[in-house]
């Protein structure tokens, strides 16, 4: 069973989304789609709906209504979570990573 999420640091989630999500993501409203969707606005929306990303079949099927506890289980094994995904990220082991990493989502996707 996957570690609840509890709210970790954002600083300490910047620093790891720039040295391992920036390379494939951006946050801003309106920004640029890259080898992974913008994720501006990714909490409440469903897996597989950024407007203008090319999603695999197996993203808009999975019916994921991404809450802090949805992006921190992804996050440890995107393939596990939603097998067919194309997310190449092989996830982030430890629950204080992805507390600090959902964290800072939460605050610059806002």
């Amino acid at each position: 069973m996957p570690a609840p999420y509890e709210k970790g640091s954002s600083k300490k989630g910047a620093t790891l989304f720039k040295t391992r999500c920036l390379q494939c993501h951006t946050t801003e409203k309106g920004g640029a789609n890259k080898v992974g969707p913008n994720l501006h606005g990714v909490f409440g929306r469903h897996s597989g709906q950024a407007e203008g990303y090319s999603y695999t079949e197996a993203n808009k099927k999975a019916g994921v209504l991404w809450d802090e506890q949805h992006m921190s289980d992804y996050l440890e094994n995107p393939k596990k979570y939603i097998p067919g995904t194309k997310m190449a990220f092989a996830g982030l082991k430890k629950a204080k990573d992805r507390n600090d990493l959902v964290t800072y989502l939460k605050e610059a996707t806002s």
